[in-house]
């Protein structure tokens, strides 16, 4: 089965990080956007494989919706 899951990257002092809102404590980072993509899509892969072996059910996104938010000068 194939799972679709979003994703939210951004970049700090740190450099990039990036996490899956769709499956609690699944974060990663990395120095370059690529490589938090990269080292998010392994963590998730690793967060199902360890959630269908424990027997959880694993959620299933049909609608994704991202806007900006400001905050108020």
């Amino acid at each position: 089965m194939q799972y679709h899951f979003s994703a939210v990257l951004g970049r700090d002092a740190n450099g990039w990080w990036a996490r899956c809102p769709d499956l609690q404590g699944c974060y990663s980072q990395g120095c370059t956007y690529e490589q938090a993509l990269d080292n998010l899509r392994e963590a998730v892969a690793l967060h199902v494989e360890e959630g269908l072996a424990c027997g959880e059910e694993i959620p299933q996104v049909e609608t994704i919706s991202l806007i900006a938010v400001d905050e108020p000068a």
